[in-house]
């Protein structure tokens, strides 16, 4: 008799553990029933780390992220107000909207920090966060050192009012 209740025991456990694996196969359908347009909705509310995050779920996510430009193209325009000449010349050579934010991101966040300020009182270039780096053009360079000087006479200005 106790064999007998652990095969049933057994194949409760086994049942749940189908019932569970059918219940989430389904879940996932769900969402591939989803017409492409309230989809796209959805992930639109996501910020760039999440957007990629969700691209790696399943080959369907990663489809639709990767292929919809309407997706990309506002994260790359938050983008732009940092390397406005760089997103203009990729438009320009047509690349997507994806392909420019992954050209340009890694870049405008060093170069915000720069101009605004972040390693100004960086003595020497040992200072500097080697990982976060990115090699930047002249112009970019040019425009760091103009925010550098604007900086250091505000600086001058502001100890001239003190005295």
């Amino acid at each position: 008799m106790q064999n007998n209740s652990k095969k049933n025991n057994n194949l409760r456990v086994s049942d749940i553990e189908l019932s569970s694996v059918d219940a989430e196969e389904s879940q996932n359908n769900i969402f591939e029933c989803l017409p492409l347009e309230i989809t796209l909705r959805i992930f639109s509310w996501l910020d760039i780390q999440s957007l990629c995050r969700a691209s790696m779920t399943c080959r369907s996510w990663n489809y639709k992220i990767r292929t919809n430009d309407s997706l990309w193209k506002p994260h790359c325009l938050a983008v732009r107000a940092v390397c406005k000449k760089e997103i203009d010349d990729d438009l320009k050579n047509g690349y997507s909207w994806r392909d420019i934010l992954l050209r340009n991101y890694q870049k405008s966040k060093v170069k915000l920090e720069w101009l605004s300020g972040r390693y100004s009182n960086i003595c020497s270039p040992v200072g500097l966060p080697e990982k976060i780096m990115y090699p930047m053009d002249a112009e970019t360079w040019g425009e760091i050192l103009e925010a550098e000087l604007k900086r250091c006479k505000n600086d001058r200005d502001l100890i001239a009012l003190r005295v």
